[in-house]
């Protein structure tokens, strides 16, 4: 399969992808936005137990982390769209076993939940490796940003629904309900990818491959070698990749374990309900204009001179913190559990207001960085990497991101519940990934000179084979 401007668009060809990262959305970061009224569920009565649903999240995000690894290497051998339908399948049969779960319990509960969710992270973990690699071989250079805007807001308006939903079942007890409908929503939405999406020839997107690719009895078969992976995969940018991605995941992994038992807890103690509210009003509707405008905006600037890519990524982590910070130091008044859940009061109020558009801005400004990084990685490796680096890139940050929860949960415990104080110094954690990305701004013209130098002579070699079979 190869996409051309005269035939379908890119859209058209991989829009179930769209359909299957919008529930995959809400079966992962369902399980994090839902991390206080677990809380409840497990413990009734009890004050949120942070460091146990640290563990939870870190657990879920450190076991997607290392079977990412081993779905890297499947991924750029084997046909992806088949192993993302054995990775929905298991995600699907997971979301539904939680369902299952018996409340009150504990500890029992809370293993419960552990297992689940570690056999969860395992078949999460190569979903996101396939689905970059797939659009490497179907979307377009140009369309990279727009297409990883369309892939996140997906996942947002999903999520969006899937908050309000999720908070609305938990709170009138009906949550077995919300594990039961996701996952077979995940499962559906599997089989319409695998029946729509078809597999496409690796390499058909890079301009020097194209021509020679358009030749159906060719196919681009190089292996990734050790050599190779020194030239490409351990360049400098890829190498400042994934380092900063395990100090700035420490940060973005931290802050829904901050900001929801800032607001769901006591004094605030604003509902599931009207804090889902709260946030789709202003945090994923702030996501998705980001990620609509600010995508084509990235793709315009960056179509003739790639390395502006990083420039945005360097606001966003930079913007996105302070702005995420200064949530913390809006005086929102104190609520009783009745106040907390009657939602015209609190968004009558003037401060709620103040805090909607500093979450608004911080969504907005951090959505650049979701849909430049991923054309930055695609664009410094060959074909027959992406699904390894995308994995490795994928481990890091996700050890990150596991940390986020649990480093959370260390400062909220061990500074008394003060979220203020713990904000600011889990920010501390977004400096080393500025420092990386302002050094990558030289490393990044060398690096893809290196992969468009090796790809030309990859060129050569298929367009020698194709003479050679015209000739037989």
């Amino acid at each position: 399969m190869m996409f051309n401007s005269s035939q379908k668009s890119y859209n058209k060809l991989i829009w179930p992808v769209y359909l299957l990262s919008g529930f995959s959305a809400i079966s992962f970061a369902g399980i994090i936005i839902l991390v206080v009224p677990l809380s409840s569920l497990i413990w009734p009565g009890e004050e949120y137990h942070a460091l146990e649903m640290g563990i939870l999240i870190t657990t879920l995000l450190w076991s997607s982390s290392v079977s990412g690894l081993l779905f890297g290497r499947l991924i750029d051998k084997y046909s992806r769209v088949k192993i993302v339908i054995i990775i929905a399948i298991g995600r699907s049969l997971c979301m539904i076993l939680l369902g299952f779960a018996i409340a009150d319990q504990g500890m029992v509960t809370w293993w419960y939940f552990l297992i689940i969710i570690l056999i969860f992270g395992i078949f999460a973990g190569g979903n996101y490796p396939a689905m970059v690699s797939l659009s490497n071989d179907i979307v377009p250079l140009k369309h990279r940003s727009k297409f990883f805007g369309y892939f996140s807001i997906a996942g947002s308006i999903f999520m969006m629904f899937g908050f309000l939903i999720s908070g609305s079942l938990v709170q009138f007890g009906f949550w077995r309900i919300y594990f039961f409908s996701i996952g077979f929503a995940v499962l559906i939405s599997g089989l319409i990818f695998y029946f729509i999406v078809k597999e496409p020839k690796r390499g058909i997107q890079n301009k020097e491959l194209q021509t020679v690719l358009s030749d159906d009895n060719i196919e681009y078969d190089f292996k990734m070698d050790k050599e190779l992976m020194r030239k490409t995969m351990l360049s400098r940018t890829n190498m400042a990749a994934l380092v900063e991605g395990i100090f700035s995941n420490v940060f973005m992994g931290s802050l829904d374990m901050i900001i929801l038992p800032y607001l769901m807890t006591p004094p605030l103690n604003l509902s599931p309900l009207v804090t889902g509210l709260f946030i789709v009003i202003y945090g994923v509707i702030g996501r998705i204009l980001g990620q609509i405008v600010l995508a084509r905006y990235s793709d315009k600037v960056a179509e003739h001179k790639g390395v502006r890519r990083i420039y945005f990524i360097i606001f966003s982590l930079i913007g996105g913190s302070i702005t995420f910070v200064l949530m913390f130091f809006v005086p929102i008044p104190y609520f009783t559990k009745p106040e907390g859940a009657d939602i015209v009061l609190f968004f009558s109020l003037p401060v709620s207001f103040m805090m909607g558009i500093l979450i608004f801005s911080s969504d907005a400004i951090s959505s650049l960085y979701a849909v430049n990084q991923p054309p930055v990685i695609q664009e410094i490796n060959l074909p027959e990497g992406q699904g390894q680096i995308v994995s490795w890139n994928q481990f890091l940050e996700r050890i990150g991101y596991g940390l986020g929860p649990l480093i959370a949960g260390i400062f909220i415990s061990t500074f008394g519940q003060n979220y203020q104080v713990s904000a600011v110094i889990i920010t501390v954690f977004v400096i080393p990934g500025v420092i990386l990305w302002i050094l990558s701004v030289s490393w990044y013209p060398q690096d893809i000179k290196r992969i468009k130098e090796i790809l030309k002579e990859r060129a050569e070699i298929l367009k020698i084979r194709k003479e050679s079979k015209q000739k037989l």
